[in-house]
């Protein structure tokens, strides 16, 4: 009997071995990266870093070679796609949280109530950093301080100062084309350390200094706005032209740490202030609740890692490669262990708008704020975006904002 189970396991053993030969196998490359949009256009606008600069080199990197295979990675194939506003370049900043979240609220105010609005992401980025300031101040020091955040500070913002369209405030000076928040931020950062070597905690000061800094590099943010001929402050036009509640919408998380199906904190720098109202969900209901979202005409505003070698900037399309790990072999754990070990960090947010059901399994159109998606033709229909596998949002993207309605029933599993 021992026998046969040694004999029956070695055939089991064997017949996986000779399925994985069998399969085609994910090649890889070393390409050299040359100077990209990056530094050719967001630091070429830059006058300052243009006459500093020394000339970029040539970066080499370990990347998956998806030469010659057959990608959907031309926009014309995403027939479900839903409206948005076109990609829009983040600069040199760190707030890929905004740009991605602001999209998707436009996307959302046009879905819920047909109106088109192009909205400042920089007003919302400005209080942001007034509420980083004051929890800094209560915190002594120990709050963190930075320039990244998470989609659900862009509601809370909103929330709390309203939101004003692009053209009553851009944030950019001085004839600049694109943000660049390089010196802005030393100079905050610099002020912050100051507070905290000489103990000065003093909300009020603390504030209006860090306000007179980025009045001074992104101007000073309007109290009122008018539309076609009314006066309002930025809450009224929340209300009365944007029309979305901030209170609508909920972020959908899926990790190991933190039990299932209940309401957790999302352990990552950028959450700053610990917001602890993630939904955190098994992977295979984050994906089935994701998947039900965009085939519902919803979109997303979606984060997590986009420095793997399965995240090909040439094709502009983001695989998980069989050397990484097999895809049937993506699961809850495989997820957690990289978190854990933080190869998966949440370094980016993007806005996914449409989908592509292909051989069985989704890609999805990302809509991106970051200079990766726009390496290529600058007058492709593709710029600024890109091709996300299923694959890799389930092993890679760590959660998504989306409105509560396209999530009600999963909401109900939660006490």
């Amino acid at each position: 009997m021992k026998r046969l189970i040694l004999l029956t396991i070695a055939i089991v053993c064997f017949s996986d071995t000779f399925n994985l030969n069998a399969q085609t196998r994910d090649k890889s490359v070393f390409r050299e990266y040359k100077p990209g949009y990056y530094e050719n256009s967001i630091l070429r606008d830059d006058r300052d870093v243009k006459e500093k600069a020394e000339p970029a080199t040539p970066a080499r990197r370990f990347s998956v070679d998806l030469s010659g295979v057959s990608l959907p990675n031309k926009i014309d194939l995403y027939k479900t796609r839903q409206w948005h506003n076109p990609p829009v370049s983040q600069g040199a900043t760190n707030t890929c949280w905004c740009f991605s979240t602001t999209s998707f609220l436009e996307s959302e105010a046009y879905r819920i109530n047909k109106v088109q609005v192009r909205l400042s992401e920089m007003y919302t980025v400005y209080w942001e950093y007034v509420e980083k300031t004051k929890r800094y101040v209560h915190e002594r020091g120990k709050s963190a301080f930075a320039e990244g955040s998470e989609a659900n500070a862009v509601t809370r913002m909103w929330k709390k100062y309203g939101v004003v369209p692009l053209e009553s405030y851009t944030g950019l000076t001085g004839g600049r084309k694109f943000h660049n928040h390089v010196e802005m931020f030393n100079e905050l950062e610099k002020y912050m350390n100051s507070l905290r070597e000489s103990s000065s905690w003093n909300e009020e000061d603390a504030v209006e200094t860090v306000k007179s800094i980025m009045n001074h590099f992104m101007g000073e943010p309007p109290t009122e706005v008018v539309v076609n001929g009314k006066k309002m402050t930025p809450l009224q036009y929340l209300n009365e032209v944007v029309r979305v509640n901030p209170d609508d919408y909920v972020d959908i998380l899926s990790y190991m740490q933190e039990p299932y199906y209940k309401q957790v904190e999302y352990k990552v720098p950028d959450n700053w202030w610990h917001s602890s109202a993630y939904y955190n969900v098994p992977l295979n209901d984050f994906m089935a609740a994701l998947k039900n979202a965009v085939r519902k005409g919803y979109t997303v505003s979606i984060g997590g890692d986009v420095s793997e070698p399965g995240l090909d900037r040439t094709t502009q399309c983001a695989v998980i490669p069989d050397f990484d790990i097999p895809s049937a072999f993506i699961n809850d754990e495989a997820r957690q262990f990289r978190f854990s070990n933080q190869t998966t960090t949440d370094d980016h947010g993007m806005h996914l708008v449409g989908y592509l059901e292909r051989d069985g399994k989704d890609w999805y159109l990302i809509k991106d704020s970051g200079s990766g998606s726009r390496n290529n033709d600058p007058a492709a229909k593709e710029f600024g975006y890109y091709f996300f596998s299923e694959e890799y949002v389930k092993l890679k993207m760590m959660d998504f904002m989306v409105h509560k309605d396209a999530v009600k029933d999963l909401l109900a599993r939660f006490q």
